[in-house]
């Protein structure tokens, strides 16, 4: 093996790292807008930019029935000083790969987060001209006067432009071909102990083929999924209203399984 520029430290114990030959680094990486908070690492592994929240569901991804459809998670390692999550990169065993990420569930912001913007309510330039930009005609007259909106109002808007709503789950380029891995997740989601008991917020679904015929579907982002208090379990299905804490995911899980399923007869 080559000396590697990346220090190991923090093991969590969850696996050795794979004895593949080290590529050259891909351009593509498993999330698509998130520059410099992913490295392409070596022998078939991807660095993110250290999350304490997604570490620890990594940590209970590994011990879970969802361990199959997540990547394989390494531990913590260093950089300049900097952490990382090291996990599996999806894409080593792709050739030139066709990528769709499928953010999941009926919404993409937590609870605390709507809390935290009404004790500090701030209306923000920024998001106003994000609004007009995309409809001139959303802003109230009070918001055209201040040029300024809410950050809960701006988010709710933004998830009405999307499927999030009405289907629990918001597209990015869409392939088919991958019904069955869908089904397959499902039928683990409704088993899984930590599916249970954590708000999946944020999470998408990555989505991979290539012209050998490969596919792969795979769960990918939890710096947004959060631990339930111990009395509190979800179903994902049930309609989110604030303070249940329901988050959408196999509703909009089961709207995907359908849609594909539709589709097929016709290609």
């Amino acid at each position: 093996m080559q000396n590697s520029a990346w220090k190991k430290h923090k093991s969590c114990g969850t696996s050795s790292l794979l004895p593949m030959t080290p590529k050259k680094p891909q351009q593509w990486l498993q999330v698509v807008g998130h520059a410099g908070s992913f490295h392409v690492g070596d022998y078939g592994t991807l660095l993110k930019k250290f999350c304490e929240g997604e570490q620890q569901c990594y940590l209970r991804l590994m011990e879970d029935v969802l361990r199959p459809f997540v990547p394989v998670y390494h531990g913590v390692v260093q950089r300049d000083e900097q952490d990382y999550n090291m996990m599996d990169n999806l894409l080593t065993h792709f050739n030139s790969p066709a990528i769709m990420d499928c953010k999941m569930g009926s919404r993409t912001y937590l609870e605390g987060e709507l809390q935290v913007a009404r004790e500090r309510p701030q209306p923000r330039n920024d998001m106003y001209e994000k609004m007009v930009a995309v409809d001139p005609d959303a802003p109230t007259v009070q918001e055209r006067a201040l040029q300024a909106v809410l950050k809960t109002r701006y988010m709710q808007w933004r998830e009405t432009l999307s499927s999030t709503t009405s289907l629990g789950f918001r597209i990015e380029g869409f392939s088919w071909g991958y019904l069955r891995r869908l089904k397959q997740l499902r039928q683990v989601l409704e088993a899984s102990d930590f599916f249970r008991t954590h708000e999946v917020v944020g999470s998408s679904l990555l989505f991979l083929h290539d012209w050998t015929g490969r596919t792969g579907v795979w769960m990918i982002d939890f710096g947004k999924t959060v631990a339930l208090p111990a009395h509190l379990t979800l179903d994902h299905r049930t309609p989110w209203v604030e303070g249940n804490r329901e988050d959408g995911y196999l509703w909009g899980l089961d709207n995907l399984i359908d849609i594909l399923a539709n589709m097929l007869p016709l290609t």
